[in-house]
């Protein structure tokens, strides 16, 4: 028996890194998967690191039924609601409804705030704050209609607590989906369906582990590594870990979406090693 054994799960930004980390866990506790993911790059965003592609896509479809899940995978922009919308509905169709929806698509452009190009900025807060609303509304109606409650998960950042240097569109928008979680919260309460955020500090994924992060933060370093950005790293937070696994955060996940938070809504949940105290 599974925490998750007849429940359905929607998760955004799917194809890898935390997504696809959400994705294999919830299958192995038993849950469907509705996953999507824009399967291209976002050319602002580029600039930094490439996004996920559809071989990424395809290998966390081949990783969920390894572990005996079953999954509907689509390539879907949050930031087209029809598009959204339409993944919603085909996996209602055909698992019949959703339960949990992880909200998890984001990226990040790392400039200072009075040199981030318009269209950066747009690319950001879009892809970030819109995405989220986006998502929530494609599977709210369908939550409420199944009358068994939910659980609504909103990928944030400790970048959605506290501001910091190079990065003001994607800190708006973390502190940006935090006042949708509380109205929803709010909102939602008299349907049983829960809404909460969790704010992750730096992950193992290709969002931090990229050649343009690397150089923008260790500018003073010629073709800085992994290994340097690791040193890095560690001054950020309190325990002695330069970033967290994505297995950490979908622990995160899997508690906040299951029965042992059943009376758990509106809450912030750093996972950061202390990062918020330092």
């Amino acid at each position: 028996m599974g925490k998750f054994d007849g429940k359905v799960a929607f998760i955004t930004g799917a194809a890898r890194g935390q997504g696809r980390s959400h994705a294999i866990r919830l299958a192995e506790e038993g849950a469907n998967i509705v996953a999507i993911d824009i399967c291209q790059d976002v050319a602002s965003i580029a600039e930094l690191y490439p996004l996920a592609s559809q071989t990424d896509l395809d290998e966390t479809v081949r990783l969920v039924e390894e572990v005996g899940g079953k999954i509907i995978a689509r390539k879907a922009d949050v930031r087209v609601f029809q598009e959204l919308n339409a993944a919603v509905q085909e996996g209602i169709e055909l698992f019949g409804h959703i339960d949990i929806c992880l909200a998890n698509a984001g990226v990040v452009a790392l400039k200072r705030t009075w040199e981030t190009p318009e269209q950066t900025w747009d690319d950001v807060v879009d892809i970030n704050l819109k995405g989220v609303w986006n998502s929530v509304r494609a599977v709210i109606p369908g939550m409420i209609e199944h009358g068994e409650g939910g659980s609504i998960i909103i990928t944030s950042s400790v970048a959605g607590l506290k501001g910091y240097p190079n990065t003001s569109a994607y800190s708006a928008a973390k502190h940006g989906v935090v006042g949708i979680m509380q109205s929803l919260a709010a909102e939602l309460a008299e349907y049983a369906i829960r809404v909460n955020t969790i704010h992750p500090m730096n992950v193992d994924t290709p969002m931090l582990q990229n050649q343009g992060t690397y150089d923008l933060f260790l500018p003073d370093r010629e073709k800085p590594t992994r290994d340097d950005m690791a040193e890095m790293c560690k001054d950020f937070a309190l325990l002695p870990i330069p970033w967290a696994d994505a297995k950490d955060i979908t622990s995160a996940v899997v508690w906040l979406a299951s029965d042992d938070a059943r009376y758990v809504t509106g809450i912030q949940l750093p996972i950061d090693g202390g990062t918020i105290l330092k």
